[in-house]
């Protein structure tokens, strides 16, 4: 099977609200608590180690941080961009800076008319949160368009792939298919994720 190539993206600018977004024609937004990987995933299906700041210190994505894909869906003239949305739950920032990531994050996701997927991180060594299931329930209230990506499939012992699958599958009251595995470390399953990003913004 042929490799996917990596997926070409560019910073653009960061937005302290939907409103001051710059216009797309499509885009996939990253969502997921702090520390679950939402940079490290970006800069993985970039093939870029740089791209998007990774940090140790849960918080540091603080507004929408907007990348555009070096590539135009069919048929029209506009970008297709990618959305790296704040991360919710802990996170080594002030009180008052965290109160604006809830109001930030559902505006866009309720009012973004380019958003094509949300993509609801949850880490797969140590599975969903109440916070994870709480943005799954919301975004299903709201009959908001998501895929459910587990990351760090490296962190959890191959003996116990099968069954913490098939766990966190359960917990987002969802079949084990319907969840996808992926490393940024390791690369596993990275080339799938451009394949469905690509299908999601240029399609």
């Amino acid at each position: 099977m042929a490799r996917e190539t990596p997926i070409r993206l560019e910073f653009t600018t960061s937005a302290p609200d939907v409103d001051h977004l710059p216009p797309s024609v499509s885009e996939v937004a990253f969502a997921g608590r702090s520390n679950v990987g939402k940079s490290s995933l970006i800069n993985a299906v970039a093939n870029r180690k740089d791209l998007a700041q990774v940090s140790r210190t849960p918080g540091r994505t603080r507004l929408l941080n907007v990348f555009t894909l070096g590539e135009q869906p069919v048929g029209s003239d506009g970008a297709a961009r990618v959305v790296d949305l704040p991360g919710y739950g802990y996170a080594n920032v002030p009180k008052h800076v965290r109160a604006t990531w809830g109001p930030m994050i559902e505006n866009y996701l309720l009012d973004r008319e380019p958003l094509r997927m949300v993509l609801v991180l949850v880490d797969g060594e140590v599975g969903p949160t109440a916070l994870d299931l709480g943005m799954l329930d919301w975004v299903r209230h709201s009959g908001i368009p998501h895929s459910v990506i587990a990351t760090k499939h490296d962190k959890v012992r191959s003996a116990q792939r099968s069954k913490r699958k098939a766990e966190v599958a359960s917990r987002c009251e969802l079949e084990p298919r319907d969840v996808l595995w992926v490393s940024a470390a390791k690369g596993v399953n990275i080339d799938q994720l451009r394949s469905r990003m690509r299908s999601w913004l240029l399609d």
